[in-house]
């Protein structure tokens, strides 16, 4: 797969499906936690690494809760649930990044990581791709920044 990326529209409907379950089985548990933890340590050292607690014990509790979310999230254990709120894993998940300003530029830094740590994972291409899926489609729903007409453009 080339790892596709679509432009974010603000006010597009956004379209996905979680990851298959066959993801989370290929990888187990084990493999899920590797997997994010070295996505995570190359957010860490992109240019989003602002968006995380710089000490390094809060960034590896950040880190730690995030892993759990996408192990559930891909059919694993039911380890995220209290983290919940009443709100389901996706919606919850999207409530968390309101309280960051994160523009398209953000997201392709995020997706970056998430592809560079993909390709180094070894598993089917075709649950790597479905996997792919989500994230990109999903990490629309988290960017709440878009760039504004200035009326003053013109005339400068």
């Amino acid at each position: 797969m080339s790892y596709e990326v679509t432009p974010t529209v603000e006010g597009e409907k956004v379209e996905f499906s979680n990851p298959a379950q066959a993801f989370y089985e290929a990888l187990g548990y084990e493999g899920m936690m590797d997997m994010m933890n070295r996505f995570y340590d190359k957010v860490f050292e992109s240019e989003i690494a602002t968006f995380f607690p710089q000490d390094e014990q809060e960034f590896e509790a950040v880190k730690h809760k995030n892993t759990l979310f996408f192990i559930q999230l891909c059919g694993g254990p039911k380890i995220y649930d209290e983290h919940l709120q009443d709100k389901g894993l996706n919606e919850h998940m999207i409530k968390i990044h309101e309280d960051f300003t994160i523009n398209e530029k953000s997201r392709l830094e995020w997706l970056g990581c998430m592809q560079e740590t993909l390709e180094e994972t070894d598993m089917d291409q075709t649950l790597k791709d479905n996997f792919w899926e989500y994230v990109e489609r999903f990490s629309k729903l988290t960017v709440n920044t878009f760039p504004q007409e200035c009326r003053y453009v013109s005339s400068l």
